[in-house]
């Protein structure tokens, strides 16, 4: 059993104790059990949940069933509990490095909400970190949890339709008033990072790191980017793969994601309020099963993974501090590229 500490009682602490509880899910993490909570918040550590609310899923309970479940209001105290295995950091961006770093010194693995951190310097040290201390670091990039990016995923990694040749994603917001932080660059990274990471991330699982970016867009205070739109270049010359993604987007239509992708006998398409559909070469147009899921469920299967990593061996490359640093490192590629209007080398 792996015993699992959060430390940040937040939306995404909440969405993770549920997918601990399989609270709003069709199922919950097997062989963990939420351990301990930390945060300074003494309503929540009675269990008064009912002021958490984000732009997804359910909000928080006035009267969550914390039986058997530690209290901490100091995330120090939390990590010198002997029986934590795993600290599961869920605290605004620019906190993440300070907390997983002690994390990993006090001999705890570590899984920390995505991204990595806003600064490549503070997500190199995190890496070297778990290095030193013989943890895994994992990092919660959730997406491709999520049914219809982990459809996409095995259709191209099984070649099934054959050889990929190309894909265009977009993530688009509007401004986000449901988390008023995220407009604080400094800490938050902004749109171009918080949000974009999502894509960068997943891009990489499915094609791999390219070696240069070509982006145009829009960069706010500090160079930090507010939308962006991104041809990624890749040895192969064949392989044509774009995105778009940013804070553009009106009130009326808060959030849009989606990808068409290109295999050789079929194309995947999604979004724009369209589900999932499998254009193939013989001209049948389809909808693919997907399982059926509710808000939670993606991050139950994200934990679970944690949790298979720690306890059974699993290959850690899908949530490793390695990828999740790569794909911040590409983010900021983007902004480069954005600032001088040139190719930039990812290198």
């Amino acid at each position: 059993m792996v015993n699992i500490g959060i430390v940040g009682i937040g939306f995404m602490g909440m969405i993770h104790a549920y997918a601990l509880w399989g609270k709003g899910a069709a199922r919950k993490v097997r062989g963990a059990r939420l351990a301990a909570i930390c945060t300074r918040d003494p309503k929540k550590l009675a269990g008064d949940w009912s002021g958490i609310q984000g732009n997804f899923g359910p909000r928080g309970d006035a009267q969550e069933n914390l039986t058997g479940v530690k209290t901490y209001e100091k995330w120090e105290d939390l990590l010198h509990d002997p029986t934590i295995d795993m600290v599961d950091v869920t605290l605004p961006n620019h906190l993440h490095k300070e907390v997983t770093i002690a994390a990993l010194k006090a001999g705890k693995h570590v899984l920390v909400e995505k991204p990595i951190a806003v600064q490549l310097k503070d997500g190199e040290a995190m890496v070297r970190a778990a290095q030193q201390a013989g943890k895994h670091l994992l990092v919660a990039q959730v997406l491709p949890f999520f049914a219809e990016f982990a459809y996409a995923l095995e259709a191209v990694k099984s070649g099934k339709y054959g050889k990929l040749l190309g894909g265009h994603f977009k993530r688009i917001i509007s401004k986000p008033t449901w988390a008023p932080d995220l407009m604080d660059v400094q800490k938050s990274g902004g749109m171009g990072i918080d949000l974009h990471i999502h894509d960068t991330h997943f891009i990489q699982l499915l094609c791999g790191v390219p070696k240069a970016v070509f982006s145009r867009g829009i960069l706010t205070t500090g160079n930090y980017v507010q939308y962006v739109s991104t041809n990624y270049i890749f040895d192969d010359h064949d392989l044509t793969v774009s995105c778009t993604c940013g804070g553009m987007s009106q009130k009326g239509r808060p959030f849009t994601h989606g990808y068409e992708i290109y295999l050789e006998n079929a194309m995947l398409s999604y979004g724009d309020g369209q589900p999932l559909t499998l254009y193939t070469a013989d001209g049948k147009v389809t909808q693919p099963k997907l399982k059926a899921l509710g808000p939670v469920d993606a991050f139950v299967d994200e934990i679970q993974y944690a949790v298979d990593v720690i306890s059974k061996g699993k290959d850690p490359a899908t949530l490793s501090g390695e990828g999740a640093l790569a794909a911040l490192r590409l983010c900021w590629k983007e902004a480069e590229s954005v600032r001088t209007g040139k190719t930039v080398r990812v290198g």
